[in-house]
């Protein structure tokens, strides 16, 4: 009876390697396919948040549209009508919607 018990029970301890192998690969996956994605998005955002310039129209993330009056390291002033202008973190601009230099070149 222990022989039968024996021949069916499984090899028991593998080798360390198949384990760090299946989180190696599950790492590579949670790398390319959200740890990468992520890096780049945020690459690309900050180079629109490093491109912003006087004139350009913008939305911010609370879905405000106005136009650029000032810029700093850290602060826009947009212009949202005639008489309103308001403050916002630069962090606070969610996209451009034209530059500056496409408005004066269709005014023109």
């Amino acid at each position: 009876m222990n022989e039968l018990l024996l021949a069916a029970a499984p090899a028991a301890g593998g080798s360390i390697w198949g384990m760090v192998l299946s989180f190696g690969a599950m790492f590579a996956v949670f790398y390319f396919l959200l740890i990468r994605p992520q890096q780049k998005k945020q690459k690309t955002r900050n180079a629109m948040l490093g491109a912003l310039k006087k004139g350009d129209k913008i939305v911010t993330i609370g879905g405000l549209h106005g136009h650029i009056l000032e810029i700093t390291d850290d602060i826009v002033v947009i212009r949202v009508n005639d008489v309103t202008k308001m403050t916002f973190d630069r962090n606070a601009i969610s996209h451009i919607i034209s530059t500056g230099s496409t408005e004066e070149a269709a005014k023109a």
